[in-house]
């Protein structure tokens, strides 16, 4: 039998799901993160889940693993120091960046300006030119490179990037400097500018390529020592990261390539609502992960979810393919807090974390937070995963009154004014994806997922007006089942700069023929068979005098059926849903990328028993819940009990190992086929 485990690395908990592949019969397993190395919880939670299913780490042929530490390596300022080595005249690239500040109009005189990921003190330029259609008009001198290089040696650099001017035409220079590296500084890593992101645009080339550097010492150690860890234990299967565009790369390929995993960590989450709204038929999907420290949302329109071709972490944006995932700071671990000054409310971003973590949680925690309001209101009951974990509401009480005395008001209004504040935190996001970009969110269903989505679920979705709210089976360990579900991905780019009248559908089709082969070479080299790759074009156009550039998916059968006149229909489309205009200017094509896809999981969700309608089976007993200023009469069911078809009127809360779900009053909720609860507003 072949088994899949897929694990998500979070703030506060590791989760891990495990699949057998043939009979899709699966297990999950949820254990206490530890930041301080995220591999001792991974064992901790491979030995955990394996002793579940009655397997050793052997049996498990592919290991799949979302995880963030490239994004906290650039947000916490811990990547390696860079050296860059530019063209003569250039040295200044990473300091002038963009000229952009953000903010209002006086954004320049309050905005702190970051400091680049490659100092101006450890930047050399070198001899060597490249005209703009990449040949050679100044040549490189080995004598003056090596100089440069001793002089990074001897500053302590601990990464390499070249990126030379006018690289991504013609890398010869790149790799020559490289060539130097190797034997001046033989233990750096050396990122090359025309292999990170071979596309014009000399300050976002130079940027990428520079985070790729910053972060590949820190996520190479990691990776090799968690491969190291897993091989010990007796894993010997396949160890792939998922990449911030929703794909997987091979943990050997992710060493080298690092930027693809700026957002390896949300992405987990939209790929296993993907799957998840295949298997209830839902085509669009608003999705609302909420874990201990932040809430990542995104937009799956008719089961794709939106890509973008910048990925932001913090104030960095470099250009590398991902989901269009936004993320706040508010979550279960989000700490509530009166400040002096204003004697305001405000949740967040700051977090308990893992450690010490909420109150409730029995760890140390004295603060108030968002999981403690929740305890203090009814929403959670006193014990987490299946019971085994026993929360403290005195605590939390205790905890929430600090919030009550210093606003002047009752326990329960301010426990429930965390929330109310932390839902619109969450909704504020959910509008960035949705109506900020031209849908309209009554279109979409919302789900919720992550440890404490589902609590927080029914309350955002009668805000944005999207239903059904609905909470998936298993949506603690969501982000863990997308990491198992989703397929191997890999991809290519080339600048083309050209006005669709300057060129025709043959030149086009033949570059992007020339750039598939080169991706399905690398899925092949990677083990996956030829026959599972399915390949996609994918092209970036704009008008004409455009600063920026809207980019378009497209398969190769509808690019050669269409040609490039369905390339602008597409285009002038899309840029009136964005934009609600459309220009007379010229079309011009700005890069063409190519993607390598290997085969989709095939892996139907179960059905659950049909039942009569009523949940009595699921009922464990009543409870009292905090809604609408008092205490209202409710019930407690166990999940894992309920039947299809069964029907649960609000309030209720709905428990299970790894998630609790509320339903608010005035809302019922049903079971659907497969075991999701989904949520509307009562008749």
């Amino acid at each position: 039998m072949a088994y899949r485990l897929g694990v998500d690395v979070g703030g506060t908990f590791t989760d891990l799901l495990l699949l057998e592949e043939e009979s899709g019969s699966f297990w999950r397993h949820k254990t206490p993160s530890t930041p301080a190395d995220s591999s001792v919880g991974i064992l901790n939670g491979v030995t955990a889940i394996c002793e579940k299913a009655g397997i050793t780490p052997a049996d498990i042929e592919t290991f799949l693993h979302g995880t963030t530490v490239a994004t906290n390596a650039v947000l916490e300022g811990k990547g390696a120091r860079v050296g860059l080595i530019v063209t003569r005249g250039y040295r200044q690239i990473m300091q002038i960046a963009r000229s952009f500040v953000p903010g209002g109009l006086a954004g320049w005189i309050i905005w702190p300006k970051p400091e680049p990921l490659a100092a101006l003190l450890d930047t050399f330029e070198i001899q060597g030119r490249l005209d703009a259609r990449g040949n050679e008009i100044e040549g490189i001198d080995d004598a003056d490179i090596r100089g440069q290089l001793e002089k990074l040696k001897a500053q302590g650099v601990e990464a390499l990037t070249v990126s030379l001017m006018n690289a991504y035409l013609n890398g010869a220079h790149e790799k020559r400097v490289a060539e130097l590296a190797a034997e001046i500084m033989p233990d750096i890593p050396v990122s090359l500018s025309h292999e990170v992101l071979p596309e014009m645009q000399e300050y976002e080339r130079t940027l990428t390529t520079v985070a790729n550097a910053a972060v590949r010492p820190v996520v190479g150690r990691y990776v090799r020592n968690l491969r190291s860890k897993l091989r010990d234990s007796g894993m010997a299967g396949r160890l792939s990261l998922l990449r911030s565009d929703g794909g997987l790369m091979s943990s050997e390929m992710s060493e080298q390539h690092p930027v693809s995993l700026l957002m390896s960590g949300p992405a987990g989450g939209v790929t296993g609502a993907l799957w998840v709204g295949k298997n209830a038929g839902i085509k669009n999907i608003l999705t609302l992960d909420v874990g201990g420290t932040s809430t990542d949302v995104a937009l799956i329109e008719n089961l794709e979810a939106r890509r973008v071709r910048t990925t932001e972490v913090g104030h960095l944006a470099v250009r590398a393919s991902a989901l269009d995932v936004k993320t706040v700071g508010a979550g279960g671990g989000s700490i509530a807090y009166v400040p002096e000054l204003t004697k305001a409310l405000r949740v967040g971003p700051q977090s308990a974390g893992a450690v010490p973590g909420p109150v409730a949680y029995g760890k140390g925690g004295t603060l108030p937070t968002v999981t403690d309001a929740n305890v203090v209101l009814g929403y959670l009951p006193e014990a987490l995963l299946g019971g085994t974990f026993k929360l403290d509401r005195e605590g939390s009480i205790k905890a929430v009154q600090t919030i009550a005395d210093a606003l002047g008001i009752g326990l329960y209004e301010a426990a429930r004014g965390i929330i109310d504040i932390v839902n619109e935190n969450m909704f504020g996001a959910l509008r960035m994806i949705s109506v900020q970009q031209g849908y309209d969110p009554r279109d979409f269903a919302l789900m919720g997922f992550g440890g404490a989505g589902p609590l927080h679920v029914n309350a955002v979705a009668r805000l944005m007006g999207s239903w059904p709210a609905v909470s998936p089976v298993s949506p603690g360990v969501l982000c863990a089942l997308g990491d198992a579900t989703t397929r191997t991905r890999t991809e290519t780019a080339r600048s083309f700069s050209k006005r669709f009248t300057e060129t025709d559908e043959a030149e086009v089709i033949g570059i992007l023929e020339e750039m598939r082969a080169q991706v399905e070479k690398q899925l092949t080299d990677d083990g996956i068979p030829a026959s599972e790759i399915t390949a996609q074009f994918e092209i970036d156009v704009r008008y004409e005098g455009q600063a920026f550039e809207v980019p378009l998916s497209i398969d190769p059968e509808t690019l050669r059926c269409d040609g490039l006149a369905g390339v602008e229909a597409r285009f002038d489309e899309e840029h009136h849903r964005l934009f609600t205009f459309n220009m007379e200017s010229p079309h011009e094509l700005v890069n063409l990328r190519a993607v390598a896809m290997g085969a989709t999981l095939d892996l139907p969700a179960a059905d659950l028993p049909v039942g009569d309608g009523d949940p009595a089976q699921a009922k464990i007993r009543d409870h009292q819940i905090w809604l609408d200023g008092d205490f209202r009469p409710g019930a407690i069911y166990d999940r894992a009990k309920l039947e299809q078809g069964d029907i649960i009127p609000g309030p209720a809360i709905v428990i299970e190992m790894d998630s609790t779900t509320l339903i608010e009053g005035g809302c019922v909720a049903t079971v659907d086929r497969v075991g999701n609860i989904l949520i509307n507003p009562a008749a």
